[in-house]
């Protein structure tokens, strides 16, 4: 990572959250202490930005400046909110279709995950403040530049963020192995989101129980599970596949 994407140094990192930067995310000396490390920890968590503690070797591998023992991440995108993007969607006519990433790590699953929404019309990506994937230059190469395309929204969890979808008329999917239904089965008219789980425990339980379905693509290999990029794929393009049916059964209503 380029110098020019980080800002380094205590009291730097802090006046970068105070001017309302977006910051990815902060790495803090495991041993720092002191008034302006509170200080900082505090800011941090007022603006959902993620912290991590690390030993004084991993942040020496990013800078051989005075680092302080604080490096902060600048993210490459502007981050959005729900409850901003939403009003509009409907303002324009039209049922939202949103995508949630819960879990979701990997940077090159992010982006590829990215570049299918753009491409299927997705109106935005949803991640939590902590635990997902960096918005990056790698995240930005996989998607092929759909993260500068496509608003993502950081909220404070994906579970407050499904609640807030479902007070707004919108009806949550969870794409899960657990489920007795194949993605195929099931409607997904009107304002539409899915849950892709990370690919090593899934969508959380606690997300799983609040959302509105579940569905799963059926699978006939030895392999555990598909690649969440890929899972994300199939059930985006289910979507679109039935409201482009609907749009077009409309259409042919119309001209009889």
């Amino acid at each position: 990572m380029k110098e020019s994407e980080m800002v380094f140094g205590i009291r730097a990192v802090i006046e970068a959250i105070q001017a309302e930067k977006e910051i990815d995310k902060v790495l803090v000396r495991r041993d720092l202490q002191g008034e302006l490390a509170k200080e900082l920890l505090e800011l941090a968590r007022e603006r959902m930005i993620q912290v991590q503690r690390v030993p004084s070797e991993r942040l020496d591998r990013y800078t051989r400046k005075n680092h302080q023992g604080v490096i902060a991440f600048m993210s490459a995108v502007i981050y959005q909110h729900l409850e901003d993007i939403l009003p509009s969607i409907y303002e324009e006519g039209r049922d939202p279709f949103i995508v949630l990433l819960d879990g979701v790590t990997d940077v090159r699953n992010f982006g590829a995950i990215a570049r299918t929404c753009e491409c299927a019309g997705v109106d935005a990506i949803v991640i939590p403040a902590k635990g997902s994937a960096s918005v990056n230059a790698d995240a930005i190469k996989t998607s092929a530049g759909a993260l500068h395309v496509i608003p993502v929204c950081k909220e404070k969890s994906i579970n407050s963020a499904i609640r807030f979808l479902q007070q707004s008329g919108v009806r949550v999917y969870a794409a899960s192995e657990k489920s007795a239904e194949n993605y195929t089965d099931v409607s997904y008219a009107g304002p539409t989101a899915l849950v892709m789980g990370a690919e090593d425990t899934g969508v959380s339980y606690e997300n799983l129980r609040i959302c509105d379905a579940m569905v799963k693509i059926p699978q006939f290999g030895t392999i555990g599970s598909l690649n969440v990029s890929v899972a994300a794929s199939i059930l985006i393009y289910e979507v679109v596949r039935q409201r482009m049916q609907e749009r077009n059964h409309i259409n042919e209503s119309y001209k009889e």
